[in-house]
């Protein structure tokens, strides 16, 4: 469990005891890209519920904590709440949920019978959310975005020169500060050039072109982000492949990417459902862009035979 400190804390605690320990999660880029990956899984969907829910809660307990609950109070009406499942009936399933809110004294660490204190909506069958999905991907986006960074940096560096003292070396600031900023003429200081008049420097210059890598970790960190849309349901142009793709091939693809969010999708259904049967209310939750199948033209051709 993460503690409730920032992570620029957690890091030098950390680092107390493992100095030279790599940090993929507790940094600024793995969060900024956790909830740039959380607003992609959130509004890969279309909702529909009561007004009374809420429909940021309901999203983040959907998702993030797997199951919500739904029941009825006095106060707010139809309400749904994130919720904790436990004990077990007869097929392993939960058999209760547990809703802490402050603001529902009386439902506040009661065990609420499914299917008769309230109705359940979850998107899997192990009743959990994908926190770990998000968790992956936003590590490995971050890494290499990090990368790109670091590269672009490296890439600035093209010169390094040896000077015997300060004053040369101040000479050789002033000399670079006039070619970097584009002077058409740059007039150097004599402590450059030697007794014999030869010029006093030898440049290390890096060849910035073998090194210069970031166009290729853009491409990756774009690869990583075309999985993670693999993964939830978002379609993609599966660009990884070569130009021109078979239906086949592209119909894999597109099988591959709705075959998770479509098992989310029926869970929810089925807990819409009742939802509907103890309440009466309506809800509905759908694709915004599903992934389509097409019908491939040569699948019912005949084979060809020799004759």
């Amino acid at each position: 469990m993460q503690m409730p400190i920032p992570y620029e804390m957690e890091n030098l605690i950390a680092s107390c005891f493992s100095p030279g320990d790599v940090q993929l999660r507790n940094n600024a880029s793995y969060r900024f890209f956790c909830r740039y990956l959380w607003d992609k899984i959130l509004e890969n969907f279309t909702y529909k519920i009561p007004e009374t829910f809420g429909l940021s809660i309901f999203k983040a307990a959907l998702f993030a904590n797997g199951c919500v609950a739904v029941f009825y109070t006095d106060e707010f009406g139809l309400t749904a709440q994130w919720g904790m499942p436990g004990g077990y009936t007869v097929n392993y399933d939960p058999r209760y949920v547990l809703v802490t809110n402050p603001k529902l004294p009386e439902i506040s660490g009661r065990q609420l019978e499914i299917g008769t204190d309230c109705a359940v909506l979850r998107i899997n069958d192990h009743w959990r959310g994908v926190t770990d999905i998000v968790s992956y991907y936003a590590q490995k986006m971050a890494l290499a975005s990090q990368a790109v960074d670091v590269n672009l940096i490296n890439s600035k560096v093209a010169f390094v020169f040896a000077a015997k003292d300060r004053q040369q070396a101040q000479s050789f600031k002033k000399m670079f500060d006039g070619i970097a900023t584009g002077k058409p003429a740059v007039v150097v200081d004599k402590t450059l050039f030697n007794e014999d008049g030869e010029v006093s420097w030898k440049p290390f210059v890096q060849n910035i072109k073998q090194e210069y890598i970031a166009g290729d970790l853009m491409n990756d960190l774009h690869k990583i982000e075309e999985e993670f849309n693999t993964r939830i349901g978002i379609p993609n142009a599966n660009t990884d492949k070569r130009e021109r793709l078979i239906t086949d091939e592209v119909n894999a693809n597109n099988v591959e990417t709705s075959i998770l969010a479509a098992g989310w999708l029926d869970h929810i259904k089925r807990g819409a459902d009742m939802v509907r049967e103890m309440y009466g209310a309506e809800i509905m939750v759908d694709w915004r862009y599903k992934p389509n199948v097409q019908p491939n033209p040569d699948s019912n051709r005949p084979e060809s035979r020799d004759a």
